[in-house]
C-alpha cells in the first residue's frame, strides 16, 4: 500500500471516529451529568498524552502570558464548552440533526474568520458559507422522520460548533509554535482543569449512573480522542492539506449512518437534503481552494 492511500485511510478512520462522538454524546447525556462526563473524558485521555509525549519526546515550550490566557480561552471554548454543549444539545435533539450540524466547522470556522479577523473572503468561499447554510436551516423546520427534533437542542449544538471553530481560530493567534500533541495535551490538561469543579457541583456521587453511560465516555476519551488524533495527524502527515479537508466530510456521514445503525433513527428528508448541501459545501471550498492555491503558485512561477 502506497503512502499516500495508507494516509487516506488513516485520515477517513479519524473523521470515522469524530462522527462517532455524536451517537456516544446521545449515550452519554442520557447516564451522565454534563460537566461529570466531560471531567471523566479529559482524566481519562490526559495520561494517554502524557505517555505519548513522553515516548516521543515532545516538550511544552516556554509560554509568555499572552499565550497562555489563549490557551486558556481555546480550553474553555474548544475543550469544555464544546463537549458540554454537544452532551446537552444531545439530550435533546437527534444524532442525524446535530451530524448536519457538525459537518458545517469547516464553513463556520471560515466565516467567523472573516466577520471577526476581517480576513478577505473569496467567491468560493461565501458561495460555500451561503450552500452550507441552506443546509443547517434545512433541519429547523420538522420534515418527519425523526422522532427526536428540538429547536433548542440543535441550537446547543450549533453552539458547540462555534465554541470549537473559535478554538481554531484562537490557535492562530500564538504567538508560539506548539506541536499538535504538545497542544492536544495542554487542551486536555486544561480541560480537565476547568470542568472538575462544576463536575464536583454536580454531585455525581448521589446520583445512579448508568453503565453504558460510563462506558460511551470511555469509548470518547480513548478512540475519538486520542486514537483520533493519532490517525489525523499520521494521515496528514502523508497527503497534501486540501485532500486532508476533504475528509472532513466524513464526520457528519459517519454521524448520520452510525445514528441509523447504533440508535435506530429514521433520517429525514429534510436531514438529507442538509447533509447534502454541507457535503457539497465542504467538497467545493477545498476543491476551489486547491485550484486558488494552484494558480497562485503559477503566478509566483
Amino acid at each position: 500500500m502506497s503512502d499516500r492511500l495508507l494516509g487516506y485511510m488513516y485520515l477517513a478512520l479519524a473523521m470515522i471516529l469524530v462522527g462517532s462522538t455524536v451517537v456516544a454524546s446521545k449515550m452519554i447525556g442520557s447516564g451522565l451529568p454534563v460537566f461529570t462526563a466531560t471531567a471523566l473524558r479529559f482524566a481519562i485521555a490526559l495520561p494517554c498524552f502524557l505517555f505519548l509525549m513522553r515516548v516521543t519526546g515532545t516538550r511544552i515550550p516556554r509560554l509568555d502570558k499572552r499565550d497562555c490566557a489563549l490557551l486558556i480561552l481555546q480550553a474553555g471554548a474548544g475543550s469544555v464548552g464544546y463537549t458540554s454543549l454537544l452532551i446537552t444539545g444531545m439530550q435533546m435533539t437527534s444524532a442525524a440533526d446535530a451530524a448536519v450540524i457538525i459537518g458545517s466547522l469547516p464553513i463556520v470556522s471560515a466565516a467567523i474568520a472573516i466577520g471577526l479577523l476581517r480576513e478577505r473572503p473569496q467567491a468560493s468561499l461565501l458561495l460555500a458559507v451561503l450552500l452550507a447554510g441552506v443546509g443547517v436551516l434545512s433541519i429547523a423546520v420538522k420534515a418527519g422522520g425523526s422522532d427526536q427534533h428540538s429547536i433548542t437542542g440543535n441550537a446547543l449544538i450549533f453552539a458547540a460548533i462555534i465554541c470549537e471553530a473559535l478554538f481554531i481560530l484562537l490557535n492562530k493567534r500564538l504567538k508560539t509554535a506548539i506541536a499538535p500533541l504538545a497542544l492536544s495535551t495542554i487542551m486536555v490538561g486544561l480541560g480537565l482543569a476547568l470542568s472538575l469543579i462544576p463536575a464536583l457541583f454536580e454531585m455525581p456521587w448521589k446520583l445512579a449512573i448508568g453503565s453504558h453511560a460510563i462506558w460511551a465516555t470511555v469509548y470518547y476519551a480513548l478512540l475519538p480522542t486520542v486514537a483520533g488524533f493519532l490517525l489525523w495527524y499520521a494521515g496528514a502527515a502523508k497527503v497534501s492539506g486540501s485532500e486532508a479537508a476533504l475528509f472532513t466530510a466524513l464526520a457528519p456521514v459517519s454521524a448520520v449512518m452510525l445514528a441509523v445503525l447504533v440508535l435506530g433513527e429514521i433520517v429525514s428528508s429534510g436531514q438529507l437534503i442538509g447533509i447534502t448541501c454541507v457535503l457539497l459545501a465542504i467538497g467545493g471550498m477545498a476543491v476551489l481552494g486547491k485550484r486558488g492555491a494552484d494558480n497562485a503558485k503559477e503566478k509566483i512561477s
